[in-house]
C-alpha cells in the first residue's frame, strides 16, 4: 500500500524481552542495549506510545502522530497486562490490587488507582522467553490479569510486589481494543489506524 508523505504511519509490535522501548540512545551507557529499530525498518519520526521496561514484553504501539500518542497515554485507554507471579496468588491479594496499593514512584509514595484484576484459570500460551524463567521446582507460580488506565514506571511489577507476589514475567496483551493475539516476539505489523 502506498502511503503519502502527509499521512501518519502506525505499527503494532510485540516487544521482546531485553529490548528498550526506544529507537536509539543518547546515553553512552546504553550503547550495548537492544533498541526497537533492530526489529523492522521503521519510518523517520516514529515513536513508541508509552513504554515497556527492558524486562517486560508484549504489545507496543508505534506512531508518527504525536496527538495519537498523547491520547493513548491519557487515562482514557485501558491497558491489560498478564503477570506471572511468584507463588499461588490469593483472592485477598487480588482484592488489594483492585482497590489500589501504595507503591514508590519518583522517591515518593503513590497510591495506585482502583483497577480490574483477576487470576487466570488457564496458563496463557506465550512464546518462550529468550531468558528462561525459573521452573516449578522453585515453588509454584500463577498468572494474573491487571487492567489499568494509568501507567507509572514499572507499576504492575511494583503492585504485585506490594501484595506479596513478585512478578517473574510481564506481558502487555491489550491496549484499548488492540490485542496481541498470536503475534510472535519481535513481530511488527503496520496498520491503517490504531484506535
Amino acid at each position: 500500500m502506498e502511503v503519502s508523505k502527509n499521512e501518519h504511519r502506525h505499527f503494532v509490535i510485540y516487544k521482546p524481552y531485553g529490548y528498550l522501548s526506544q529507537f536509539k540512545s543518547h546515553d553512552s551507557k546504553q550503547q550495548s542495549k537492544k533498541f526497537l529499530g533492530l526489529l523492522h525498518d521503521f519510518p523517520e519520526g516514529i515513536m513508541a506510545i508509552g513504554r515497556l521496561d527492558e524486562k517486560s514484553e508484549g504489545l507496543l504501539l508505534l506512531t508518527t502522530d504525536g496527538k495519537m500518542s498523547d491520547f493513548v497515554n491519557s487515562r482514557k485507554v485501558e491497558k491489560e497486562y498478564y503477570a506471572q507471579v511468584d507463588g499461588e496468588i490469593s483472592e485477598e491479594a487480588i482484592n488489594k490490587l483492585k482497590a489500589g496499593v501504595e507503591i514508590g514512584f519518583d522517591g515518593k509514595k503513590y497510591q495506585t488507582k482502583p483497577c480490574k484484576a483477576f487470576k487466570l484459570k488457564v496458563v496463557p500460551d506465550f512464546p518462550e522467553r529468550s531468558r528462561k524463567i525459573r521452573d516449578d521446582r522453585h515453588g509454584p507460580t500463577s498468572w494474573v490479569s491487571i487492567i489499568l488506565n494509568e501507567g507509572k514506571f514499572k507499576q504492575v511489577r511494583k503492585m504485585t510486589s506490594a501484595v506479596g507476589f513478585p512478578t517473574l514475567r510481564l506481558i502487555r496483551v491489550r491496549v484499548g481494543d488492540i490485542l496481541i493475539n498470536s503475534m510472535r516476539a519481535g513481530e511488527a505489523v503496520e496498520v491503517d489506524q490504531l484506535l
